[in-house]
């Protein structure tokens, strides 16, 4: 395989937050149950990834957002999932 790690999405990647607001990382996909892989950003192991499968801290990378808010706007580095459309029945009132 030649794709290079790190270019392409491993699935679709979300709205980037505003510097200071969480990323929403609620799909599992975020964990690897595996593995503990060093942080892009601090080096420190972690088992979450990004969408495009880095390893990455949650907090590293709102950190990163918040200190590089043009950044993180060009390039969708971090992003936050793609939240499902709400559906009727799910109102629970």
């Amino acid at each position: 395989m030649n794709r290079k790690r790190g270019k392409v999405p491993l699935w679709e990647p979300g709205f980037i937050p505003a510097p200071g607001d969480l990323l929403d990382w609620r799909d599992s996909r975020h964990f690897d149950n595996w593995q503990d892989l060093p942080c892009v950003l601090c080096e420190r192991p972690t088992p979450m990834r990004s969408h495009a499968g880095e390893p990455v801290h949650k907090t590293c990378a709102e950190q990163w957002i918040s200190t590089y808010p043009a950044e993180a706007r060009r390039g969708g580095r971090f992003a936050s999932d793609v939240q499902p459309k709400n559906r009727r029945d799910d109102d629970h009132s």
